[in-house]
């Protein structure tokens, strides 16, 4: 009865992430049909349990008792309490200012707050290459630069955002000088008062390897608060940020204009 509930408790939890939909906030919906998947095949098993659970309780009478029928019910309840009434929330400038935002780049930074959160949570730079072997990775990256290397004009979309922002950061000097246009949100730069990042959210797979990516800014005309979205559209610099300890590939703005945070702020990596 147990494997029945439990199985049971799966298969409605993700039909509720599915009809709300929260399932993007969990993992990377270019992989969404692996969660239909896992839904169908925790249904089938869950009958298959019942059905096994019916026939050993005209032996096994004894399982009617109140105990097990309160236990029952709490193992169904218990995931449906969870995915109903604990809020799902878009991460925002609070988590980047409450986790520290560190270089994957810059030695020992990353790899320690990794082993400390037991996660692989990135900052700036969305690393794929432990998907890879080395020689793998530098083919695909190489790859995916030459789509942008001879464009003057870097349009950050929705479905490119993981990719461009990946070969930017391994890339930096052959995009130096051209133009790019991006949608985040802004996080002021805790080490000086007059840089602002732009961010967005992003899943490689799914919540496990989240992190947050983007851009240091500068030339910024306004300070905007922390989670206000804009659009903004600069030349890409290389600059050297002091904390960090390392040159970033940053945009120079020259115009900007405040947009509506999108219905959906995260962003996937597309393989």
């Amino acid at each position: 009865m147990i494997r029945f509930l439990i199985l049971a408790g799966y298969f409605e939890l993700s039909m509720y992430l599915q009809l709300s939909g929260k399932l993007n906030q969990y993992i990377n919906m270019h992989y969404s049909y692996l969660a239909y998947i896992s839904m169908v095949l925790s249904f089938i098993l869950a009958i298959v349990q019942l059905i096994i659970w019916m026939k050993q309780i005209k032996v096994h009478s004894h399982l009617e008792t109140k105990s097990a029928k309160f236990a029952s019910l709490a193992l169904l309840i218990l995931p449906l309490f969870i995915g109903l009434f604990f809020p799902t929330v878009s991460l925002d400038s609070t988590t980047v200012s409450a986790k520290g935002f560190h270089f994957p780049l810059a030695e020992g930074s990353s790899k320690s707050i990794q082993e400390e959160e037991g996660t692989t949570n990135q900052y700036l730079k969305p690393d794929t290459s432990s998907y890879f072997t080395k020689g793998a990775y530098e083919r695909e990256m190489k790859v995916a630069a030459k789509k942008y290397i001879g464009k003057d004009l870097l349009t950050v979309t929705t479905e490119n955002y993981m990719e461009i922002m990946e070969v930017l950061y391994d890339y930096p000097e052959e995009f130096v000088g051209k133009e790019l246009e991006l949608t985040g949100f802004v996080y002021n730069d805790p080490s000086n008062s007059t840089n602002q990042f732009l961010f967005r959210f992003g899943i490689i797979h799914c919540i496990a390897d989240s992190g947050v990516y983007g851009l240091l800014t500068t030339g910024n005309e306004e300070a905007f608060p922390d989670n206000t979205w804009i659009h903004a559209k600069g030349k890409i610099e290389l600059t050297y940020h002091k904390q960090l300890g390392q040159s970033l590939p940053s945009l120079a703005i020259s115009n900007f204009e405040k947009v509506n945070k999108p219905d959906n702020p995260y962003v996937y990596r597309v393989f």
